[in-house]
């Protein structure tokens, strides 16, 4: 793609805690769950540099549920860190057409989110 893209409603930002650095390379699938718990892949895309994804799936989305699915063990590997964690889910609901930032802060042996800005 050409030209400069607009930011997606659904953001994230993956920080390895542990090394104290941007989590770069971090496999990210942005998801829509339905009401029966069927899932529709919207979009998948790779951390850049600074551990951003900031073009993943569409740049307005419906109320709803929606999953970033993280896979972290690609990561660890890449790193040589141990990984406890193969793989992080983050399931949350969009409520109204604001921006949504979904930061991911890991370690080897734990992780947090939470609603960024």
């Amino acid at each position: 793609m050409t030209g400069k893209h607009s930011t997606s409603a659904i953001t994230t930002h993956v920080l390895d805690t542990a090394l104290g650095r941007p989590a770069a390379g971090v496999p990210v699938r942005l998801s829509r769950i339905d009401p029966d718990d069927s899932s529709v892949v919207l979009a998948d895309a790779i951390t850049d540099d600074d551990g951003r994804v900031t073009d993943l799936g569409p740049d307005q989305v419906p109320a709803g549920t929606y999953q970033l699915r993280f896979g972290t063990a690609a990561y660890y590997a890449a790193t040589g860190q141990e990984c406890f964690y193969p793989q992080v889910s983050v399931t949350f609901t969009v409520t109204d057409r604001r921006h949504h930032h979904v930061p991911l802060l890991l370690s080897p042996f734990a992780y947090s989110t939470y609603r960024g800005s």
